[in-house]
């Protein structure tokens, strides 16, 4: 194995791993009200981009640290969703023939 495979291997794993802290806080605290929606759809987004370039060019560092990255992306935007976005959708007013109702 060459020595920039490994140094690519290594630096994927780091980068990678560092989203892994978010996720446990996100799942522990039931909440990622300071996370930019705009940030985590953007992310996703790169990351994805990143991946298909990868798989384009057979890097398989690259590869391997996109994909656990946009795993880990994908959960904490799903946490954000689950945290914030259903329970609004759940508790907002809805319209009836017959009036306002809860």
């Amino acid at each position: 194995m060459d020595l920039t495979v490994i140094l690519g291997m290594v630096a994927g794993a780091l980068t990678t791993l560092a989203y892994l802290p978010q996720v446990v806080k996100i799942w522990r605290t039931k909440s990622a009200d300071s996370l930019s929606w705009a940030m985590l759809l953007v992310l996703c987004a790169g990351v994805s981009l990143w991946l298909v370039y990868g798989m384009s060019v057979h890097d398989t560092p690259l590869v391997m640290a996109n994909l656990v990255t946009l795993m880990l992306s994908s959960i904490i935007l799903g946490l954000k969703i689950s945290y914030e976005a259903l329970p609004r959708l759940q508790n907002r007013p809805r319209i009836f023939a017959w009036g306002w109702r809860r």
